[in-house]
């Protein structure tokens, strides 16, 4: 199981910049991807950005060339730089890895989540 622990939500202006950061710990054989999902009370949780093998990124249309998604060499850190923040970015942010467990099994964990908050 993978355990993760998310950083760096809080509150900003709208054009300012936000960089939220998640730690995976625990036993796994292998983590596949990450990445970041956001929500808003009564919606539906959505993806913002993934980075998985090879370093390869997938970046939602909301936030291409606002958002940077990256990840650290052993693949246990992964990051999501937030530049020109509007209110409309405002949600809970959630860190989701995709592993392999160390019995061969495919597995996604949740973080707790992230409140980040974008007043105009």
């Amino acid at each position: 199981q993978v355990q993760l622990v998310e950083s760096g939500g809080g509150s900003v202006q709208a054009g300012g910049s936000l960089r939220l950061s998640c730690a995976a710990s625990g036993t796994y054989s292998r983590i596949n991807v990450l990445g970041w999902f956001r929500q808003v009370e009564g919606e539906e949780r959505e993806e913002v950005a993934i980075i998985g093998n090879r370093n390869i990124t997938r970046y939602a249309d909301f936030v291409k060339g606002r958002f940077t998604i990256s990840t650290n060499s052993a693949k246990n850190m992964v990051h999501l730089q937030m530049d020109d923040l509007t209110s409309e970015d405002s949600a809970m942010y959630y860190c989701k890895v995709n592993s392999k467990t160390i019995t061969g099994w495919l597995r996604h964990d949740w973080g707790q989540g992230t409140q980040v908050t974008v007043s105009s």
